[in-house]
């Protein structure tokens, strides 16, 4: 199975070109994630930007979610759970795909806008240790935010 994006279905029949995320070097660890749309983010607001991506990895392994440095110095933008987490059972989830969303917060003084197809995220895969005596709880029932949700 291995691990790498794919778009959602909306996104891979729209007909517009649009490339998946890339490492920019040889040494990059981050796979450079664009905004499927252009967003506007409000002084002070926190919005939910679309990337138009699904990953599918191993059951052992997670895709950490960074912003960009550029993002966060340039453009005064954070996640607002600082480093997302998407879980291998995120893919293809029944309510939304497994559609990866980046909550972004303008913590600047002035709206920032953020262009369909401007890189503003990475992507990390990364594999995961378990706990001896781990217990791993129901099926994935839901969407984003929903790790909560049992079936």
């Amino acid at each position: 199975m291995s691990r790498g994006f794919t778009w959602i279905k909306e996104y891979a029949e729209d007909g517009k070109d649009r490339s998946l995320p890339q490492r920019k070097t040889l040494s990059s660890a981050g796979y450079d994630i664009a905004a499927a749309t252009t967003t506007h983010i409000p002084a002070g607001k926190t919005v939910l930007v679309p990337t138009g991506l699904k990953a599918w990895m191993e059951s052992d392994e997670v895709l950490l979610l960074t912003i960009r440095s550029s993002k966060a110095v340039q453009k005064h933008l954070m996640l607002s759970n600082a480093v997302g987490v998407i879980d291998a059972d995120y893919f293809d989830n029944s309510k939304n795909e497994g559609h990866i969303m980046l909550a972004v917060t303008n913590f600047g003084a002035v709206e920032q806008v953020i262009l369909q197809g401007e890189e503003i995220a990475q992507g990390i895969f990364v594999h995961y240790l378990r706990a001896d005596h781990d217990f791993h709880g129901d099926k994935r029932q839901g969407g984003f935010g929903s790790t909560d949700h049992k079936e």
